[in-house]
């Protein structure tokens, strides 16, 4: 007998799945972009939501984990950060039912092939165990030729003090600082002081991110070269229209990312990468 659940539901009348742990815990999935809203572990909600997030069946959700594919941010000629996250994905799971895992699909499409012009089916994988939260990130490419696709895991993580964050596992890595405009080394602790929006060559091992008395270790594939530190500061979130103005107190995100050098993917070929978050 499995411990988890699956059932359907809205939130801001979007169509949801909740995967739901026998201990409690449990993660929220909203179909339109396969998009994850939530994740309560030990009592406590663990990502951040943006009160302002348009849920309009549309636009891009703030917060959660978006899913950047297969462009990240504005680098290349697609919508920011790609499609995958404003797409309408299919359940591949049923709902109230046992199961060992929640899976969404997304195939390629009319409106995918106007903007992306390769034939692909990927889907989403969200495991959850005791205050453990792991979703993966496959695809597949259906056509004949190779593609290439940039990726991130765009984890948006609650916080409760920002001012005493400690990010660790990021000393000596060498990373792109995109408000500097400039190639740096992380000399120990990443602390967030004003805005930060970097791309670190990925460690070898997992991070930990002190957040007070609380820890939470945040691993990745080892497919997944890149890992992107990011909080808008105060500055920019105030020109933030989905986004309070003190948001940028509450979160902070590290995303698992592939986004210096695309994933070539040959035809046929099928590629998947993760991130896992752990209560420590």
């Amino acid at each position: 007998m499995s411990d988890l659940q699956i059932s359907a539901e809205t939130l801001h009348h979007q169509p949801c799945l909740r995967l739901r742990h026998a201990c409690g815990d449990s993660v929220l999935v909203a179909v339109h972009g396969a998009h994850i809203l939530s994740w309560t572990s030990d009592g406590r909600e663990r990502l951040y939501l943006s009160p302002n997030a348009l849920f309009d069946g549309r636009s891009a959700l703030r917060g959660g984990v978006p899913l950047c594919f297969p462009q990240f941010n504005m680098r290349g000629p697609l919508p920011k950060h790609g499609f995958a996250r404003t797409s309408a994905w299919t359940a591949g799971t049923a709902t109230d039912a046992e199961a060992d895992a929640l899976e969404l699909q997304l195939h390629s499409s009319p409106a995918t092939l106007a903007l992306w012009p390769y034939a692909f089916r990927a889907m989403l994988r969200v495991e959850l165990a005791p205050g453990i939260l792991k979703f993966a990130f496959s695809v597949h490419n259906t056509g004949s030729q190779p593609l290439d696709f940039a990726l991130a895991l765009h984890t948006y993580l609650r916080v409760q003090n920002l001012a005493r964050l400690e990010l660790h596992g990021l000393a000596a890595q060498p990373y792109w600082d995109d408000v500097a405009q400039t190639n740096r080394l992380e000399p120990g602790v990443v602390r967030l002081d004003g805005e930060v929006d970097r791309v670190y060559q990925a460690p070898a091992g997992p991070l930990i991110l002190v957040d007070g008395a609380q820890q939470l270790r945040i691993a990745q594939s080892e497919n997944l070269a890149d890992t992107v530190v990011w909080n808008p500061g105060a500055a920019k979130c105030a020109s933030i229209a989905d986004m309070p103005a003190d948001g940028y107190l509450q979160m902070v995100c590290v995303e698992a990312a592939q986004v210096n050098t695309p994933i070539t993917l040959a035809a046929d070929a099928h590629w998947t990468g993760w991130q896992s978050l752990s209560l420590v």
